[in-house]
Protein backbone atom coordinates (compact mmCIF):
# COMPACT_ATOMS: atom_id res chain seq x y z
CA UNK A 1 0.00 0.00 0.00
CA UNK A 2 1.30 3.31 -0.61
CA UNK A 3 2.65 5.79 1.90
CA UNK A 4 -0.11 8.58 0.34
CA UNK A 5 -1.50 8.55 -3.25
CA UNK A 6 -0.35 11.31 -5.20
CA UNK A 7 -3.18 12.18 -7.29
CA UNK A 8 -6.75 11.05 -7.02
CA UNK A 9 -7.95 8.23 -9.79
CA UNK A 10 -11.33 8.58 -11.59
CA UNK A 11 -13.19 5.31 -11.91
CA UNK A 12 -16.04 5.19 -14.51
CA UNK A 13 -19.53 4.62 -12.65
CA UNK A 14 -20.55 0.74 -12.25
CA UNK A 15 -22.41 -0.88 -15.03
CA UNK A 16 -25.87 -1.77 -14.34
CA UNK A 17 -26.73 -4.27 -17.00
CA UNK A 18 -23.95 -6.33 -16.10
CA UNK A 19 -22.50 -7.57 -12.83
CA UNK A 20 -18.59 -6.54 -12.76
CA UNK A 21 -18.31 -7.91 -9.23
CA UNK A 22 -17.84 -10.95 -10.48
CA UNK A 23 -13.81 -10.01 -11.37
CA UNK A 24 -13.22 -9.24 -7.67
CA UNK A 25 -10.68 -11.28 -5.52
CA UNK A 26 -12.35 -10.06 -2.23
CA UNK A 27 -14.01 -12.38 -0.21
CA UNK A 28 -14.80 -9.47 2.31
CA UNK A 29 -15.21 -5.84 2.37
CA UNK A 30 -15.54 -3.80 5.54
CA UNK A 31 -16.47 -0.43 5.94
CA UNK A 32 -16.16 2.55 8.39
CA UNK A 33 -20.10 4.01 9.73
CA UNK A 34 -19.80 7.68 10.20
CA UNK A 35 -18.47 9.96 6.94
CA UNK A 36 -18.78 6.60 5.02
CA UNK A 37 -22.18 4.80 4.99
CA UNK A 38 -23.93 6.92 6.62
CA UNK A 39 -24.05 10.97 6.99
CA UNK A 40 -24.09 10.95 10.30
CA UNK A 41 -22.65 14.71 11.31
CA UNK A 42 -26.06 16.56 11.51
CA UNK A 43 -27.33 14.33 14.43
CA UNK A 44 -23.29 14.12 16.31
CA UNK A 45 -23.51 16.94 15.89
CA UNK A 46 -26.93 18.45 18.13
CA UNK A 47 -25.25 15.99 21.02
CA UNK A 48 -22.43 17.47 20.85
CA UNK A 49 -23.29 20.73 21.22
CA UNK A 50 -26.18 19.62 23.65
CA UNK A 51 -23.19 18.45 26.12
CA UNK A 52 -21.79 21.76 25.67
CA UNK A 53 -25.04 24.12 26.30
CA UNK A 54 -25.35 22.09 29.25
CA UNK A 55 -21.37 23.36 30.27
CA UNK A 56 -22.69 26.67 29.41
CA UNK A 57 -19.84 26.48 26.55
CA UNK A 58 -20.13 27.82 22.96
CA UNK A 59 -20.87 25.08 20.78
CA UNK A 60 -19.70 24.50 17.18
CA UNK A 61 -21.02 24.91 13.78
CA UNK A 62 -22.03 21.98 12.06
CA UNK A 63 -19.16 22.38 9.19
CA UNK A 64 -16.71 22.19 12.55
CA UNK A 65 -18.00 19.37 13.82
CA UNK A 66 -17.50 17.34 11.07
CA UNK A 67 -13.56 16.73 10.31
CA UNK A 68 -13.94 16.55 14.14
CA UNK A 69 -15.47 13.18 13.75
CA UNK A 70 -14.11 9.75 13.30
CA UNK A 71 -11.72 8.94 16.71
CA UNK A 72 -15.68 8.27 18.50
CA UNK A 73 -18.03 10.35 20.79
CA UNK A 74 -15.07 10.50 23.36
CA UNK A 75 -12.24 11.76 21.52
CA UNK A 76 -14.77 14.66 19.91
CA UNK A 77 -15.71 16.09 22.82
CA UNK A 78 -12.71 15.89 24.31
CA UNK A 79 -11.77 18.07 21.32
CA UNK A 80 -14.65 20.37 21.35
CA UNK A 81 -13.61 21.24 25.12
CA UNK A 82 -10.01 21.68 24.23
CA UNK A 83 -11.69 23.97 21.75
CA UNK A 84 -8.95 21.67 19.15
CA UNK A 85 -5.54 22.10 21.03
CA UNK A 86 -3.99 19.19 22.74
CA UNK A 87 -4.26 20.11 26.13
CA UNK A 88 -5.90 17.20 28.40
CA UNK A 89 -9.55 17.51 29.74
CA UNK A 90 -10.18 16.01 33.38
CA UNK A 91 -11.90 13.18 33.44
CA UNK A 92 -13.97 14.55 35.96
CA UNK A 93 -15.25 17.08 33.45
CA UNK A 94 -14.91 14.68 30.14
CA UNK A 95 -17.04 11.91 31.99
CA UNK A 96 -20.55 13.77 33.14
CA UNK A 97 -20.45 15.53 29.60
CA UNK A 98 -20.00 12.31 27.75
CA UNK A 99 -22.56 10.79 29.56
CA UNK A 100 -24.99 13.59 28.58
CA UNK A 101 -24.21 12.94 24.84
CA UNK A 102 -24.53 9.76 24.57
CA UNK A 103 -27.79 9.87 26.19
CA UNK A 104 -29.06 12.46 23.92
CA UNK A 105 -27.28 10.58 20.86
CA UNK A 106 -28.75 7.57 21.51
CA UNK A 107 -32.49 9.15 21.66
CA UNK A 108 -32.28 11.50 18.70
CA UNK A 109 -29.43 9.05 16.40
CA UNK A 110 -31.42 8.94 13.24
CA UNK A 111 -33.23 11.80 12.73
CA UNK A 112 -31.38 13.50 10.43
CA UNK A 113 -28.78 10.76 9.30
CA UNK A 114 -29.14 9.14 6.06
CA UNK A 115 -27.06 6.98 3.85
CA UNK A 116 -24.84 8.40 0.95
CA UNK A 117 -26.01 8.28 -2.72
CA UNK A 118 -25.77 5.19 -4.43
CA UNK A 119 -24.64 3.01 -0.86
CA UNK A 120 -27.58 0.83 -0.99
CA UNK A 121 -27.19 -0.44 -4.88
CA UNK A 122 -23.16 -0.55 -4.45
CA UNK A 123 -24.02 -3.06 -1.04
CA UNK A 124 -26.63 -5.18 -3.38
CA UNK A 125 -23.99 -6.06 -6.09
CA UNK A 126 -21.71 -6.61 -3.89
CA UNK A 127 -24.05 -9.22 -1.94
CA UNK A 128 -25.50 -10.86 -5.13
CA UNK A 129 -22.18 -11.67 -5.46
CA UNK A 130 -21.74 -13.39 -2.69
CA UNK A 131 -19.12 -11.55 -1.02
CA UNK A 132 -19.27 -11.20 2.93
CA UNK A 133 -20.05 -7.19 4.11
CA UNK A 134 -18.59 -5.76 7.64
CA UNK A 135 -18.71 -2.57 9.52
CA UNK A 136 -15.93 -1.33 11.81
CA UNK A 137 -16.99 1.70 13.13
CA UNK A 138 -15.00 3.57 16.32
CA UNK A 139 -18.46 4.14 17.14
CA UNK A 140 -19.99 2.07 20.53
CA UNK A 141 -20.97 -1.01 19.22
CA UNK A 142 -24.57 -0.75 20.43
CA UNK A 143 -24.95 2.69 18.98
CA UNK A 144 -23.90 1.59 15.51
CA UNK A 145 -26.24 -1.50 16.04
CA UNK A 146 -29.29 0.32 16.90
CA UNK A 147 -28.40 3.36 14.08
CA UNK A 148 -28.20 0.40 11.36
CA UNK A 149 -31.39 -0.80 12.19
CA UNK A 150 -33.00 2.98 12.03
CA UNK A 151 -32.09 3.16 8.99
CA UNK A 152 -33.16 0.05 7.95
CA UNK A 153 -29.58 -1.48 6.74
CA UNK A 154 -28.54 -4.02 9.58
CA UNK A 155 -29.66 -7.25 7.95
CA UNK A 156 -26.77 -6.06 4.91
CA UNK A 157 -23.58 -6.63 7.46
CA UNK A 158 -22.63 -10.13 8.73
CA UNK A 159 -21.08 -8.35 11.81
CA UNK A 160 -20.76 -4.82 13.22
CA UNK A 161 -17.80 -4.24 15.21
CA UNK A 162 -17.66 -1.26 17.04
CA UNK A 163 -14.88 0.95 18.90
CA UNK A 164 -15.44 -0.84 22.46
CA UNK A 165 -15.66 -4.65 20.70
CA UNK A 166 -12.49 -5.68 21.43
CA UNK A 167 -12.08 -3.00 24.11
CA UNK A 168 -11.47 0.73 23.04
CA UNK A 169 -7.76 0.17 23.66
CA UNK A 170 -7.85 -1.84 20.44
CA UNK A 171 -10.29 0.18 18.27
CA UNK A 172 -9.16 1.83 15.27
CA UNK A 173 -6.20 3.05 13.81
CA UNK A 174 -4.94 -0.59 15.36
CA UNK A 175 -5.62 -3.49 13.21
CA UNK A 176 -7.51 -5.37 15.92
CA UNK A 177 -11.08 -4.30 14.67
CA UNK A 178 -10.49 -5.38 10.58
CA UNK A 179 -8.91 -8.64 11.54
CA UNK A 180 -12.20 -9.62 13.71
CA UNK A 181 -14.80 -8.08 11.00
CA UNK A 182 -12.62 -10.39 8.44
CA UNK A 183 -12.65 -13.73 10.79
CA UNK A 184 -16.08 -12.69 11.45
CA UNK A 185 -17.21 -12.28 7.66
CA UNK A 186 -15.72 -15.79 7.15
CA UNK A 187 -12.09 -15.01 6.39
CA UNK A 188 -10.51 -14.48 2.89
CA UNK A 189 -8.94 -11.88 0.84
CA UNK A 190 -10.68 -8.57 2.80
CA UNK A 191 -10.68 -4.84 1.50
CA UNK A 192 -11.93 -2.02 3.34
CA UNK A 193 -13.53 1.43 3.06
CA UNK A 194 -13.48 4.44 5.01
CA UNK A 195 -13.05 8.27 5.16
CA UNK A 196 -10.23 9.06 7.74
CA UNK A 197 -7.03 8.55 8.47
CA UNK A 198 -8.09 5.85 11.30
CA UNK A 199 -9.30 4.10 8.45
CA UNK A 200 -6.39 3.65 6.51
CA UNK A 201 -4.35 3.48 9.13
CA UNK A 202 -5.98 0.26 10.39
CA UNK A 203 -6.12 -0.73 6.83
CA UNK A 204 -2.06 -0.44 6.35
CA UNK A 205 -1.74 -2.16 9.65
CA UNK A 206 -4.00 -5.07 8.77
CA UNK A 207 -2.57 -5.34 5.44
CA UNK A 208 -5.91 -4.61 4.03
CA UNK A 209 -6.07 -2.71 0.48
CA UNK A 210 -8.21 -0.05 1.52
CA UNK A 211 -10.49 3.02 -0.33
CA UNK A 212 -11.36 6.66 0.65
CA UNK A 213 -14.57 8.54 0.34
CA UNK A 214 -13.87 12.17 -0.79
CA UNK A 215 -17.48 12.98 0.89
CA UNK A 216 -16.87 11.70 4.52
CA UNK A 217 -14.93 13.43 7.56
CA UNK A 218 -11.64 14.05 7.39
CA UNK A 219 -8.88 16.88 8.58
CA UNK A 220 -7.15 16.50 4.78
CA UNK A 221 -8.01 15.94 0.93
CA UNK A 222 -8.83 12.86 0.89
CA UNK A 223 -6.04 11.64 -1.65
CA UNK A 224 -3.43 12.38 1.24
CA UNK A 225 -5.22 9.68 3.35
CA UNK A 226 -2.71 6.84 2.34
CA UNK A 227 -5.48 5.61 0.74
CA UNK A 228 -5.19 2.86 -2.85
CA UNK A 229 -7.55 4.75 -4.37
CA UNK A 230 -10.19 7.58 -3.48
CA UNK A 231 -13.59 7.89 -4.80
CA UNK A 232 -16.30 10.23 -4.74
CA UNK A 233 -19.50 8.26 -5.69
CA UNK A 234 -20.77 4.83 -4.37
CA UNK A 235 -21.10 4.02 -8.14
CA UNK A 236 -16.95 4.54 -8.27
CA UNK A 237 -16.58 1.37 -5.62
CA UNK A 238 -17.09 -1.50 -7.77
CA UNK A 239 -14.54 -0.58 -10.90
CA UNK A 240 -12.35 0.71 -7.38
CA UNK A 241 -12.17 -2.50 -6.19
CA UNK A 242 -11.70 -4.00 -9.32
CA UNK A 243 -8.44 -2.06 -9.33
CA UNK A 244 -6.52 -3.33 -6.74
Amino acid sequence: MPDQMQEQTSFPAASHSANPVGALRFRTVGFDLDGTLLETAPDIANALNHALKIAGLPTFPYEEVRPMIGGGAKRLLAKALSRGSDERVPSETLDPLYDELLAHYAANIAIETRPYDGLLRALDQLAEAGIALGVATNKLESLARDLLEQIGIADRFACVIGGDTLGTQNAKPKPDMLFELQRQCGGGAAAFVGDSIYDTGAARAAGHPCIAVSFGYRTQPAHELGADAVIDHYDELIPALASL
